[in-house]
């Protein structure tokens, strides 16, 4: 049986990933006027998506339904200078987190991928 990269990573690791990210987004000029209101509630909102992408419980689904990204972002202009910012805050956590090389490398193709699917200006 094969593990998933959510049994791979582990859940911690995830944890730390995520809020690591935020921890980033709220010192990011370009980021931060991206979220209005609850950091917290997006920080639990792109863990649960994360831990269901990765093989781990659909409770990103069951709570919200089908992710439809490229919807739910279309009301933020996601620039280049906007991608690349995200994928700044995301290299940062990934480099502080401990995980294998394969779920790395992984982690980083998804982010990248869809940091550009998601550009819109």
């Amino acid at each position: 049986m094969e593990i998933s990269y959510y049994e791979r990573i582990g859940q911690e690791n995830l944890r730390k990933l995520i809020e690591l990210f935020y921890e980033g987004v709220k010192t990011d000029e370009v980021l931060l006027p991206m979220y209005p209101g609850d950091l917290e509630a997006a920080e639990r909102r792109l863990y649960l998506f994360m831990v269901q992408y990765l093989g781990g419980p659909a409770i990103y689904s069951e709570r919200r339904g089908h992710p439809k990204l490229r919807m739910r972002h279309m009301m933020f202009p996601i620039t280049e200078d906007a991608k690349q910012h995200w994928l700044s805050r995301m290299k940062n956590a990934l480099d502080q987190i401990d995980i294998d090389d394969d779920s790395r490398r992984f982690l980083w193709s998804y982010f990248t991928t869809t940091a550009e699917f998601l550009k819109n200006r």
